[in-house]
């Protein structure tokens, strides 16, 4: 099992950045990759970028490319999602995510261990 804790979120206005930070422990020694998704109100699960756990690989929704970066740091077991220039529509609940298979693109499942979520609202 792998347990998986975030933070980060809150309120800020259009245009500004923010971090989320996604702590693993557990089962860490298994894990192929962490990723970050988000939900927003009325809508589905949305994949928003992925780092493979052992080797240097980023993965990224075209809908974030260049405004969000992911990154980990091993020492501490913990994956970020830095967000730059927040609009209205990146308001959601955001969720880390870990994976033990394998897979080639990472939008795809099973991504077998989730976060409780943290809530991002961005102003207009």
């Amino acid at each position: 099992q792998v347990q998986l804790d975030e933070s980060g979120g809150g309120l800020v206005q259009t245009g500004d950045s923010l971090r989320l930070s996604c702590v693993a422990s557990g089962r860490t020694f298994s894990t192929y990759a962490m990723g970050w998704f988000r939900q927003a109100p009325g809508k589905g699960r949305e994949f928003l970028a992925a780092i493979r756990w052992s080797v240097s690989r980023t993965y990224y929704a075209d809908s974030v490319q260049g405004r969000f970066t992911i990154s980990k740091d091993l020492n501490k077991n913990v994956v970020y999602l830095q967000m730059n220039s927040l609009r209205p529509e990146d308001t959601a609940v955001y969720y880390c995510a870990a994976r033990e298979s394998y897979s080639s693109v990472m939008y795809d499942d099973p991504w077998e261990y989730w976060g409780q979520g943290t809530q991002v609202t961005v102003s207009s």
